[in-house]
């Protein structure tokens, strides 16, 4: 098998963990390619959950080799906790790897990610304040320490102190704060690289070397299409690119290492935090799904907003992303709706009927989503494996969905375990994909 690009299709928060957990196993390579600690995955296996914030899921895998890409941003506090952590459930580590050019959250990226939160008011963008959007600026700015810096003290001093100097006025607050001592935050940082320095490999090398012996290679990502930095609902966005061209940049593989690209998708919609959401739900419905789909972030473990389907947007991912199949989550929550509701256009304030998700802000805040309506079920379909067992109105919810995609249908979440789903007739070649993982 060649490479396989997992990719969130909505807002984030859909799912893709348990899918990469459920690949991972005969994968060879596992790459995390984009984002930072400001994104989560929640796995079940059997009674043990785990949540992955920077680490791979693979990594539950001893044979599987996990990459932290370059294109990732690492808090390595939050890394080396996150171990801890992982060793405390009986996981082995030693499989990680982390590119030496991926790029390091400082003291004062977080600080500077608080200030700027603060200082926006009503108009806050709803970051994570892990200090992910600083990081990258300085990333752009030529002004980061990376994690090969870790490992030379002259150097990394050198590095913090010209990243420092621009942001004097910035800082001035926290002036005497120890955390910015020059001394002490360069004894620290090396004594994170000398903790991690075991991990650090030629991740790009590793992952040509997978690909050109026909390895399986499987690139993670974080946050999802319509949280993309050039492509999303900017400035209410992340600060990488979640998009599945972003898999070869973040990773050092190239374009067409990328065979297969999987988008995955709730049954409905959620949204973390500040920005535009054309069919979000207020109310006793909005609360009852948010309860029955525990949707509550798994690194911030903020209350997800909640809404219906919203086909325009999906359409846009899909094309972005150049979807092969479409990984649908979490279609038990929507059990015991009498009647299911599914955007398929919007209307803009003006009256003009829009298919195409509208590449004015001003606009899209204005939009007015435009319902479908389908016939909902009761039926339990938690312990449902195959795909003519599930309930007619469930099964031809899928199907209105890929007829106005344009993208088959591969693989059903039916539960939160992994176990719990579905793959599809109409996805063979994912079907097929996962056999041969």
């Amino acid at each position: 098998m060649p490479g396989i690009v997992i990719v969130g299709a909505q807002w984030g928060d859909e799912g893709k963990g348990k899918l990469v957990d459920l690949l991972a196993e005969r994968s060879d390579v596992v790459v995390r390619f984009q984002g930072g600690n400001n994104a989560g995955h929640t796995i079940v296996h059997g009674e043990v959950k785990y949540a992955f914030h920077l680490v791979p899921s693979g990594i539950l895998y001893p044979g599987t080799t996990c990459v932290i890409g370059n294109g990732v941003v690492v808090d390595p506090e939050v890394l080396l906790g996150e171990l801890a952590q992982l060793a405390t459930q009986g996981v082995d580590s030693s499989g990680l790897r982390i590119s030496p050019n991926a790029h390091v959250i400082m003291p004062y990226h977080k600080l500077l990610d608080v200030a700027g939160e603060t200082r926006l008011g009503k108009n806050q963008i709803g970051t994570t304040k892990r200090g992910i959007g600083p990081c990258y600026a300085d990333k752009a700015l030529r002004l980061g320490i990376r994690i090969q810096d870790l490992l030379d003290e002259a150097i990394l001093k050198k590095k913090i102190v010209a990243a420092l100097h621009p942001k004097e006025r910035s800082l001035r607050p926290w002036a005497r704060d120890p955390q910015l001592d020059l001394q002490a935050m360069t004894e620290t940082y090396l004594s994170y690289g000398h903790k991690l320095e075991r991990h650090v490999a030629d991740t790009a090398a590793l992952v040509w070397d997978a690909l050109d012996d026909g390895g399986n290679v499987l690139f993670e990502g974080a946050q999802a299409a319509l949280l993309d930095i050039d492509h999303g609902t900017y400035p209410f966005v992340t600060s990488s690119n979640p998009v599945a061209g972003a898999a070869a940049v973040g990773s050092g593989a190239g374009p067409k290492d990328l065979d297969e690209i999987w988008g995955v998708v709730k049954a409905y919609c959620t949204r973390v935090g500040a920005g535009p959401f054309p069919t979000e739900l207020e109310g006793p419905l909005a609360d009852q799904l948010r309860e029955v789909g525990a949707e509550r972030g798994t690194t911030t473990g903020r209350d997800r907003r909640i809404g219906w389907l919203d086909l325009v947007a999906l359409r846009y991912a899909a094309r972005l992303c150049t979807l092969d199949q479409l990984c649908i989550t979490k279609l038990d929550v929507l059990t015991g709706q009498e009647t299911i509701k599914v955007a398929t256009r919007y209307r803009s304030a003006d009256g003009a009927l829009l298919e195409r998700f509208p590449y004015h802000q001003t606009v899209l805040h204005h939009a007015e989503p435009e319902y479908d309506e389908l016939p909902g079920w009761e039926e339990d379909i938690s312990k449902v494996s195959r795909y003519e067992d599930l309930p007619q109105a469930a099964r031809e919810y899928l199907e209105y969905i890929e007829a106005q995609v344009k993208v088959p249908v591969g693989m059903i979440g039916v539960g939160p375990a992994q176990h719990q789903v579905i793959w599809t007739a109409a996805g063979k070649a994912t079907k097929a994909a996962a056999a041969a993982l």
